[in-house]
């Protein structure tokens, strides 16, 4: 193998190293946070369920809004790297925020801030489709999904050891320690082309957008408004008979699933195809609705979160394998921001919509909608066609 392969090879593996490590970091940062966060609003700051609503409703606009305005930046002024180590510092100054508010509305800043650490998503993703090939780009997106669900699995357990222990406040500030390690990883170790696109970025337009990409892009929109949030699967698991105790359990199993499966589903992607591990997601989260709609039985509603981790597994790193070999290579960023947005924006409504049908049809009527909606999504995904460079 030629040297310059060589150091090539090298390089590339070193990245996706720091990548990984910030990602298991930055998640284990942030889920010390999540699962307290909701009683830490509606039980320590005395908000109600509609302020809840709203902070989580602000953080998912954000979130949209961020990926897709970071993206553009990156592809126009021909950096990567600033995005992502300043995210990541975004995520570990709001955890001190929230830690210091002593009413709701000091929650507002500090949340618009966490969530627009998410600058960091798109700026990245483009970084690892263009350190990969056709023959790993799947791999190396299934690690780093890996790694954001075992950071996961080590945040969520380290929030049920010290709680009780530390209490909110004291957590959530020893929580910003580690996105902070991930920002230094990513700002010490990460090396970036000056042009990684090659040309001159004159600003992305539809024409860029081709039938296919434009495509793929609807479809998961479609999919999007199916996947409704998984606090209506929680809410099941109680409502099938699980103590509220149990519950915090559960997610534990989907986290430790996805975080297990990732990586594998990635390489198997890299060597069957992105479209089959696709149809494999949307066939678990099938699953996970028809088990909620014909079963209450204790065991079978706790193996739907297994289901529910393999979709997850499957799902994300092929889902944005795709969206990068689609988009055309100088707007790379750009397309990956702005098919994060749609995602975004449509998961809102989504849970909205499961929520009003939930209180006014019954609490399996969000799942009825969400079958026909996941095979709508599959049926379209027949006519992507996949494009796959082994450069």
């Amino acid at each position: 193998m030629p040297e310059e392969a060589v150091t090539k090879k090298a390089e590339t593996r070193r990245t996706m190293r720091t990548f990984a490590a910030a990602s298991f970091l930055n998640d284990m940062g942030s889920d010390i946070v999540y699962p307290l966060w909701p009683l830490f609003v509606t039980q320590v700051l005395k908000a109600n369920m509609a302020t809840l609503g709203f902070l989580d409703g602000l953080g998912e606009a954000i979130v949209s809004l961020s990926q897709a305005a970071s993206g553009y930046w990156s592809d126009r002024i021909r950096k990567r790297k600033v995005f992502v180590w300043i995210g990541y510092l975004c995520g570990a100054a709001s955890r001190l925020g929230y830690a210091a508010s002593a009413i709701w509305q000091h929650l507002i800043p500090f949340r618009v801030l966490d969530r627009a650490g998410k600058i960091r998503s798109a700026p990245r993703d483009a970084i690892v489709a263009d350190i990969s090939t056709g023959a790993d780009r799947g791999r190396h997106f299934g690690l780093l999904r890996a790694m954001d669900n075992l950071g996961a699995v080590a945040g969520i357990l380290i929030a049920i050891a010290l709680v009780n222990v530390l209490g909110y406040r004291l957590l959530f500030a020893l929580a910003a320690i580690p996105s902070v390690i991930g920002a230094v990883l990513i700002y010490r170790n990460i090396k970036e082309s000056r042009d990684p696109g090659g040309r001159v970025f004159k600003g992305l337009s539809f024409r860029d957008i081709d039938r296919n990409l434009a495509l793929y892009i609807g479809l998961n929109g479609v999919f999007a408004l199916a996947a409704f949030s998984y606090s209506f699967l929680l809410l099941s698991a109680k409502e099938a008979g699980f103590r509220t105790g149990f519950i915090p359990v559960l997610y534990l199993v989907y986290s430790l699933a996805a975080a297990l499966l990732s990586y594998p589903f990635g390489r198997l992607s890299d060597r069957v195809g992105r479209k089959p591990v696709m149809f494999l997601a949307f066939g678990a989260w099938a699953a996970v609705c028809a088990g909620v709609l014909l079963t209450d039985s204790l065991p079978a509603v706790a193996a739907l979160f297994v289901f529910y981790g393999v979709h997850k597994a499957a799902l994300e790193p092929v889902q944005r394998t795709i969206a990068a070999e689609l988009a055309p290579q100088p707007y790379r960023a750009s397309v990956l921001g702005g098919f994060q947005m749609v995602i975004g924006l449509a998961a809102l409504p989504a849970s909205i919509l499961a929520g009003l049908l939930w209180d006014k049809v019954g609490q399996k009527a969000p799942f009825f909608l969400s079958l026909g909606l996941t095979a709508a999504a599959a049926l379209l995904l027949l006519f992507v066609k996949e494009t796959r460079t082994r450069d």
